[in-house]
């Protein structure tokens, strides 16, 4: 008898629809497992075999040939488990034939018991599913909130295999997992950190609401407790909320990753990652022989906080390079190519120096004139490229430490002009991004290209005037020219003014002083 089940597999960040085929002929005993299986699968006939005695069902005594289509795909993992036991049931009348199987999917490791585990990457099996016009999918239910975030396709939550016979033979109904929409919407607006908290640094606070509307990459200078790590913290705060879509993508990488926080089912909160400097360019960017998403991808919509960045190894942060701009990485190795999206805002946070006092009030700084260049210049200049605010941090006094923060303004505050930013930009970028479908859309000004720059970037004459002696002055690159423009049309969005002015420039001037005093 023959038997077709569908489950799914993962490969990188995206699912597939796996066909399980199952034929029993009345032969000697035999289980084959066939269809490019990797170890995990083929260790299925085990645990397939005992979960079926232990469940209180025996396992049919015939020549059993198992098929898993296409026949030319690797099959990773344990989660199709539950689907080869299903069509064993099946041709085996435990399950009967009767059952129309045609548009449900079964997903799940199972346990010696016959318990049903979870596994990583849920929701993007789930998504491929509906998308392969699966009506039904039946998950372990500790899996099941995560796949209920994906619309059009109802959801099981499954204990056991006898539970599952028993409700397709017509028995005891499991309930559909339900996922709560106002939950989400209720949740993104919800932080444990916010910017009141801050005190002084009224400069620094500012410089982080222009990189969050404009989307800049932002490098924090200063000396320890000055309050780099709070703000940098703080930035997800004031980023405008999670789309749903943007949820599900995101919660997606986490999910494969297996890193997604126990008992939530969608991430609702921007991701903030900040890995420590021993890390490695592969832990950085992705990979491994089956390869998993890196801290690029896991921050992806999100912030990636790199601390003390003269630390990490060159290899590493040269390594950010290439995703900074194409906003992907691709990872090649022997059984595929497999992109990972990464779209994020880089802060960095550093010491003016090794002993980190350099300029300080104090004095306390012992390191010499050359040691200082020799401390900062373990960032390539390529990198320091793609950072387009780089602003110092002078250390606070008593008095500012003492005030009392509560006039300070909250994160909800800033948020609320950061999205009014963003939404005045996006009405610009909208015709451009529809009459030029196969060019890569731009969502916000630290994206704008050179092309875009000029179009965008309208100056009254004023603002020429100071850009030509800055660009002098401070003896600017064409690329430094670029993110002062790019700074400044943020700015001025800020302001809802379509004309960048002379005070737009001049504070986009600002966030480059460091360019003079440390690198010039």
């Amino acid at each position: 008898m023959l038997s077709k089940i569908y489950s799914a597999g993962l490969f990188g960040i995206d699912g597939f629809v796996v066909t399980v085929e199952v034929d029993t002929q009345n032969n000697l005993p035999d289980f084959q497992l066939v269809g490019l299986p990797d170890t995990a699968v083929k260790e299925s006939k085990e645990r397939v075999r005992t979960a079926c005695e232990n469940s209180g069902y025996h396992f049919p005594e015939y020549e059993i040939t198992v098929n898993l289509a296409p026949a030319d795909r690797r099959k990773e993992g344990s989660a199709l488990d539950a689907a080869i036991l299903i069509g064993i049931l099946r041709c085996a009348s435990i399950i009967s034939p009767a059952v129309n199987m045609q548009d449900k999917c079964f997903i799940g490791e199972l346990s010696l018991s016959g318990e049903l585990r979870p596994v990583r990457g849920i929701l993007c099996m789930c998504v491929s599913a509906r998308e392969a016009g699966i009506k039904e999918i039946y998950v372990p239910r500790e899996n099941a909130a995560e796949a209920a975030a994906v619309h059009g396709i109802t959801v099981y939550p499954v204990s056991n295999i006898r539970e599952l016979a028993v409700h397709l033979n017509g028995g005891e109904q499991i309930k559909p997992q339900l996922y709560d929409d106002e939950k989400f919407e209720n949740a993104v607006y919800s932080h444990v950190f916010d910017f009141a908290d801050v005190k002084g640094q009224a400069m620094a606070k500012r410089a982080m609401e222009v990189a969050a509307a404009g989307g800049h990459n932002i490098l924090l200078v200063g000396s320890p407790g000055t309050g780099k790590s709070m703000l940098a913290k703080r930035l997800p705060t004031i980023l405008p909320p999670l789309t749903f879509e943007e949820a599900i993508e995101t919660t997606k990488i986490h999910s494969v990753a297996g890193c997604l926080p126990e008992n939530e089912s969608l991430l609702s909160s921007r991701p903030f990652r900040s890995p420590h400097h021993t890390m490695s360019p592969v832990s950085l960017v992705g990979g491994g022989t089956n390869p998993l998403p890196g801290e690029i991808s896991l921050a992806h919509n999100g912030v990636l906080f790199l601390d003390e960045l003269p630390e990490f190894p060159r290899q590493v942060t040269d390594a950010l390079r290439q995703p900074l701009e194409d906003m992907k990485v691709t990872i090649t190795r022997a059984n595929g190519r497999v992109s990972f999206p990464c779209s994020f805002m880089l802060v960095g946070a550093m010491n003016p120096c090794r002993c980190g006092y350099f300029g300080h009030a104090s004095g306390r700084c012992t390191c010499k004139t050359a040691d200082v260049k020799r401390y900062i210049s373990k960032i390539s200049g390529p990198m320091l490229d793609r950072i387009d605010i780089q602003i110092e941090l002078p250390s606070l006094s008593y008095d500012e430490l003492s005030t009392d923060s509560q006039n300070t303004q909250s994160s909800a505050e800033i948020r609320q002009r950061v999205c009014d930013a963003r939404i005045f930009a996006r009405k610009r970028m909208e015709t451009d991004n529809s009459e030029m479908p196969s060019k890569p859309k731009i969502f916000c000004n630290a994206q704008l290209d050179s092309a875009s720059i000029r179009k965008y970037c309208k100056l009254d004459d004023a603002a020429h005037k100071m850009l030509k002696m800055a660009y002098d002055s401070l003896g600017l690159s064409a690329r430094g020219y670029d993110r002062i423009l790019r700074v400044a049309r943020t700015v001025a969005d800020l302001d809802k003014s379509e004309i960048i002015n002379a005070r737009h420039i001049g504070e986009a001037i600002q966030y480059r002083s460091l360019d003079r005093k440390y690198w010039g």
